[in-house]
């Protein structure tokens, strides 16, 4: 027996949807504060020192948080090509924008303290601002659009071709229900950084914090279940008809799709996933009841558990769809029909098993070490970076 064939075809694509699944939101539990605290940064810190004190909960750590980032990106190219290029292509602006906003935001941290000066460095924190608030807001008008169904279609050679001008349209993008999921995302982990300043600041920094995440935290909630109410009523979902194509060459177009009345169909086929959007609901109230209570580690924790939930109802609610099609429901891309031979997933997989526990090792090891409080000592003192 060939090594591969150990796990079948089917198994490893739901392995990979997984793992996708895991570094997404790995990304959105770790940078996602640290974007967080960047948007919260011209509002929680009122002089020079505060605003050290903000970056230096972060300074450390961003680059390594970051790495979840360029995973995820990897993964998406490695695991799922046909996604990779049919996203990338698609939201190209749109990705150009984030990029940008997160190449902006090391040049601030290098360069914030190189000069003592008050205009330079205010222009540098608004950098960190928009390093911060950018990222988060177009993440969520991605989603929102691919909930909505992406306006593209397949030919048979399975080259992607876009509905008039979408692809080159950044304006095109911020639908109102993409808009409204922008804001719940940007919301979401403005939350996340007012529990991590809360943990890690001291002194005013960690109750303006808490102030500001507590009200981010409120409109986190209100909008998810708006978007939720938008899902049921207003926006159609996806359906696979029969089987598709079973070890043999990914093509979405051995598919058949139908439009739905709604995504929470999947709701009542799989009554368990209701557990991801109670999870997400329950980790968000708990989070805005520890920062109005002033608890520091469990309020960091709730807030992660929100963010799971959240991001884990959206996979499930679509699931097997990765990026369904309005154009052309039969080029939707599926778990079954959009992913790399049998052979590369199980090598990625073997390469994942290997290397996954070294990262989580690293970065279990980096948070210990940087353990506690920055304090204003810390930051005046010669040897500090920001």
């Amino acid at each position: 027996m060939i090594l591969h064939e150990l796990i079948s075809y089917d198994v490893l694509r739901v392995i990979w949807w997984l793992l996708l699944g895991v570094l997404l939101i790995g990304f959105a539990l770790t940078d996602g504060f640290d974007m967080g605290v960047g948007v919260l940064l011209p509002f929680v810190a009122k002089t020079d020192i505060e605003r050290r004190i903000a970056i230096n909960t972060i300074g450390p750590v961003w680059e390594g948080n970051q790495v979840w980032f360029i995973l995820g990106g990897g993964a998406i190219f490695a695991a799922w090509p046909p996604l990779y290029a049919v996203s990338f292509s698609g939201f190209y602006l749109a990705m150009f924008v984030i990029l940008a906003a997160l190449i902006v935001r090391p040049v601030a941290f290098k360069y914030r303290s190189k000069r003592d000066d008050a205009r330079w460095r205010n222009t540098w924190d608004w950098a960190l601002f928009a390093g911060g608030a950018v990222p988060a807001l177009i993440f969520g008008v991605a989603v929102g659009n691919v909930l909505q169904g992406v306006p593209f279609e397949l030919t048979d050679d399975l080259f992607s071709r876009y509905e008039g001008a979408f692809h080159a349209k950044f304006a095109g993008l911020l639908n109102p229900f993409a808009l409204l999921a922008g804001l719940v995302s940007l919301a979401m982990l403005t939350t996340h950084g007012a529990a991590w300043l809360s943990l890690k600041a001291e002194g005013p920094v960690a109750a303006r914090a808490r102030v500001f995440g507590t009200w981010c935290g409120i409109a986190t909630i209100a909008g998810y279940a708006l978007a939720g109410l938008w899902l049921a009523v207003g926006i159609d979902g996806y359906a696979l008809v029969g089987e598709a194509a079973v070890n043999g060459p990914s093509n979405p177009l051995y598919s058949e799709v139908l439009r739905t009345e709604s995504w929470l169909a999947a709701y009542a086929v799989r009554p368990w996933i209701t557990l991801a959007p109670a999870l997400g609901f329950l980790g968000m109230v708990m989070a805005v009841l520890g920062l109005r209570a002033g608890r520091e580690g469990t309020t960091l924790l709730w807030s992660k558990l929100g963010i799971f939930g959240a991001i884990s109802s959206v996979g499930l609610t679509m699931f097997p769809f990765i990026l369904p099609s309005s154009l052309d429901p039969r080029s939707s891309l599926t778990v079954w029909d959009a992913s790399s031979s049998h052979q590369t997933l199980f090598v990625m997989l073997i390469a994942t098993v290997i290397f996954m526990p070294i990262i989580l090792a690293y970065t279990a090891w980096v948070y210990r070490v940087l353990w506690g409080k920055v304090t204003e000592a810390d930051v005046t003192d010669s040897g500090s970076a920001y």
